[in-house]
């Protein structure tokens, strides 16, 4: 059994976010998946946008990075888009980290500092997202991706961004299952 912090994606605690942590937790995990909107969710992620502007992105990163103060150190840091952000900088700098899961996003790790030896993580996210392939996540992460062996890119068919997301437009079944095996397949070599 292993401890995760998922934090949710720019339009907030959804009930989908929540239903994807329920599937990691029929894995047998425990996983905390708090909400850093205050309660707020937003119909589009132009809306959830607009909070992040309203509030400040790095606010919200150091929001996610905040709830992880009373939790184990020795956890796997996972996040939906707006949260790789934190989950990303917890895997770097919290001392202690299993891995990281990252949903949808990857940031080139020289913005949080240099990535723990052997750690390892997965990317999985769309091969034709446009928040994802075009705003240029994957192409300024690819030098890190082809030198870290233990971090795994899964790339999906399809345009979604937060496909997970049983709520949203963009859900993809057969691709979240395919997610939701590869995770828990990842958290079982942790433990």
């Amino acid at each position: 059994m292993t401890d995760i912090l998922l934090l949710h994606h720019i339009q907030g605690l959804t009930p989908g976010v929540l239903e994807l942590a329920d599937r990691l937790r029929e894995g047998g995990h425990t996983v905390h998946a708090p909400d850093f909107f205050e309660g707020r969710t937003f119909d589009s992620i132009e809306d959830g946008a607009v909070y992040c502007r309203e509030v400040g992105f790095d606010e919200m990163r150091q929001r996610g990075i905040r709830l992880a103060d009373d939790l184990p150190q020795e956890i796997v840091y996972a996040g939906l888009s707006l949260g790789v952000m934190a989950a990303q900088w917890l895997v770097q700098n919290r001392p202690g980290a299993l891995g990281g899961l990252f949903y949808h996003g990857v940031i080139e790790p020289s913005e949080f500092g240099a990535w723990p030896d052997g750690t390892p993580a997965q990317v999985h996210a769309m091969d034709a997202d446009p928040e994802f392939i075009d705003a240029g996540d994957l192409e300024m992460a690819q030098p890190f991706l082809d030198s870290h062996d233990e971090v795994e890119l899964f790339l999906y068919p399809g345009d979604g961004h937060l496909f997970t997301d049983s709520s949203l437009a963009a859900y993809d079944e057969g691709a979240t299952k395919l997610v939701v095996e590869r995770s828990l397949a990842f958290l079982d070599r942790l433990g």
